[in-house]
């Protein structure tokens, strides 16, 4: 979860850069613990914006008083983790999404808010402007069960087209 709140909003590189930085302000190992330890202040200064920060205090907050059970979300349905982990500060649908889909492994996310799933679909799919949110939601009804990795090859599409110039 930690991960996937650095990466809010910005570019893969950047974010990799940052989280970086957040694992060495929690001493290495991000733990419930260690950041709370850290606290906001260090973890602004790791490069997170304000909000990040607090998100990531209110998470591990959250966390220790088992109002998010991290232990329990493999075994429970995307609603029930989406329910959970959007009651903490800062954290919303995209934030779950990524974490559902690069941390649990769950198979059919369908994060229609990402820029780079919206870009890569009308990449793939040869259209003038980029697909809207509703839009891509609607042909995404057709992929149930395997979402996530269409996902996947929409940010791929993105990397592709990118390095081609």
């Amino acid at each position: 979860m930690i991960r996937s709140i650095t990466f809010q909003l910005l570019a893969t590189s950047a974010a990799t850069t940052i989280h970086a930085r957040v694992v060495e302000a929690c001493g290495g190992h991000v733990t419930i613990e260690s950041v709370l330890d850290a606290g906001p202040d260090h973890l602004r200064a790791a490069g997170l914006s304000r909000t990040k920060a607090a998100a990531m205090v209110d998470l591990a907050a959250h966390a220790r008083d088992r109002r998010v059970n991290l232990a329990r979300h493999g075994r429970m349905s995307d609603g029930e983790v989406i329910e959970e982990v959007t009651a903490v500060h800062g954290i919303g649908p995209w934030t779950t999404q990524m974490y559902l889909m690069h941390t649990l492994g769950r198979r059919d996310v369908w994060p229609v808010g990402d820029l780079g799933v919206r870009s890569g679909w009308s990449i793939v799919h040869g259209l003038d402007k980029t697909i809207s949110e509703k839009e891509l939601r609607n042909r995404g009804e057709a992929l149930g069960g395997v979402r996530s990795d269409v996902a996947w090859y929409c940010w791929q599409a993105v990397h592709f087209e990118r390095s081609k110039r």
